[in-house]
């Protein structure tokens, strides 16, 4: 399995990104999946996650409220809606698939290859 993420992009504060991801290769259904952030000199963070039916997600204190994070699985796409974006987003977004929502970065198996996100002030 191959992530692909996308959406990323230079945006002034206030302003709103979607991010999205799909999976490519041998899949037959999306499992749970996330997204992680991660700053120049900073460690990856968990941003938001979401299970396998979409019907439970989770997200960082840094971004409730602002972010959602949402999944079509016929489509096979994960999103990330960001609004009400700030300077201190500024990072690289990555996506994650696994067996279930984590806040850890090790409790998913498969990553893409990272979008930039860049929020001027």
């Amino acid at each position: 399995v191959q992530l692909q993420a996308s959406g990323g992009g230079l945006v002034q504060a206030g302003g709103s990104l979607r991010l999205s991801c799909v999976p490519t290769g041998d899949t037959l259904s999306m499992r749970a999946m996330g997204w992680f952030r991660q700053a120049p000199g900073k460690a990856r963070e968990f941003v938001a996650g979401i299970s396998r039916s979409g019907g439970s997600t989770s997200y960082a204190d840094s971004v409730k409220g602002r972010f959602t994070v949402s999944k079509d699985n016929a489509e096979k796409t994960m999103y990330l809606q960001m609004n009400s974006l700030k300077p201190e987003d500024t990072a690289v977004y990555y996506c994650a698939e696994g067996a279930y929502i984590s806040s850890l970065a090790r409790r998913y198996e498969y990553w893409g290859q990272g979008t930039q996100v860049t929020v001027s002030s």
